[in-house]
């Protein structure tokens, strides 16, 4: 069965530069002395943050260097068509960038950036399913100042190129060892198999709610940002994870996952490499020891390590899900951090990494 048509839109290549005349006064910190940032938000997808490197006025882009992500946007063919409808009561589709000086965060409640300029950059995304398209690649003019010369100026690149994804769903609850059916449109083709292994039966009851987890992130990671789930399922299987803490002192090391082709040859596995252990006095599994699976493929006659799956519960008022996916390179002991964030407990989420856009 044919990928499904995703397109991939990128943002990079970012760069600041501000005339020398413009440098405020004494007390404000000037952008070359501190990091600046940009928020990047587009229609219906979660607002990124990036860094904006800052360059001297007399200094030019190098027109042949290679690009430097700063976000990146996944889209599936209903996202590309509700882009493409025409309303009267809706502007055409754009890209939309504040850039702040100053460092990000906050203190007591006030913002730290200081709000530079805005910039917007249309979309055309009609026909970027088959062929690449570039929408804006140079320098642009931020801020008040209308004058080329006296205006601060704003360097990016955006793109969008064909990312066609193969999309996979469970038939069933995956702790119960369901087929897995690939889907393109309304069709379904059943493709894997899942089997669940303990290495103490006795904790197979314990299991289910940290297995159903990993799976559905297992999956996430070879799949795409389409593959849906009901939201009541998201609360049970997140709140599940929660309700461990309550198991203090209970190792749940020794789980193990492997994933089968119709034809029974293995072709993914994952084991459970460090336990998910409350933290003495906290009752949760913490940041500072998470626990993590860890994926593996096959290769050689032998079962190869090929990332990292870390996950632990966040302090806070939003008592969220943190995790963080690590690639592990075949030739290098160092590993790749390819994603790191946070999942609503309350309302489940999902997380995608981008192979493609790494060098």
């Amino acid at each position: 069965m044919d990928p499904c048509p995703f397109v991939r839109l990128t943002v990079g290549n970012l760069a600041l530069k501000i005339p020398v005349a413009s440098k405020p006064a004494r007390s404000v910190v000037h952008p070359s002395l501190s990091p600046c940032f940009c928020k990047i938000k587009l229609k219906n997808f979660p607002l990124q943050t990036a860094v904006v490197p800052y360059f001297s006025p007399e200094n030019q882009f190098p027109d042949n260097q290679q690009q430097t992500l700063a976000a990146t946007f996944h889209l599936s063919k209903a996202d590309i068509d509700k882009f493409a409808q025409k309303s009267i009561f809706s502007a055409k589709p754009c890209l939309k960038i504040a850039v702040y000086t100053g460092r990000r965060g906050s203190t007591c409640g006030v913002n730290s950036g200081c709000l530079l300029g805005k910039v917007s950059v249309p979309l055309d995304l009609a026909g970027t399913e088959s062929k690449a398209c570039v929408f804006h690649n140079g320098w642009i003019s931020v801020g008040k100042e209308t004058k080329k010369d006296s205006s601060a100026r704003f360097h990016l690149n955006v793109k969008a190129e064909p990312d066609p994804r193969f999309v996979f769903q469970f038939d069933g609850e995956p702790e119960c060892s369901p087929q897995v059916f690939q889907i393109r449109g309304n069709i379904r083709q059943p493709v894997f198999t899942c089997k669940f292994s303990f290495r103490n039966t006795g904790d197979r009851n314990q299991g289910s709610s940290v297995c159903s987890l990993l799976v559905k992130l297992t999956f996430q990671l070879q799949s795409d940002r389409s593959l849906r789930s009901e939201p009541s399922s998201s609360r049970r299987w997140l709140s599940s994870f929660g309700s461990e803490r309550e198991r203090l002192g209970k190792e749940r090391k020794g789980w193990s996952i492997t994933v089968h082709d119709l034809s029974g040859s293995p072709v993914a596995a994952a084991s459970m490499v460090t336990p998910f252990v409350a933290s003495p006095g906290s009752g949760r599994v913490s940041r500072s020891n998470p626990g993590s699976w860890l994926i593996l493929r096959p290769g050689g006659g032998t079962w190869k390590p090929w990332g990292r799956l870390e996950a632990w519960r966040e302090r806070g008022s939003s008592d969220g899900l943190g995790y963080r996916f690590e690639l592990i390179p075949d030739m290098s002991a160092a590993a790749i951090v390819l994603a790191e964030s946070t999942l609503s407990s309350s309302k489940g989420g999902k997380f995608v990494i981008d192979l493609g856009g790494r060098s």
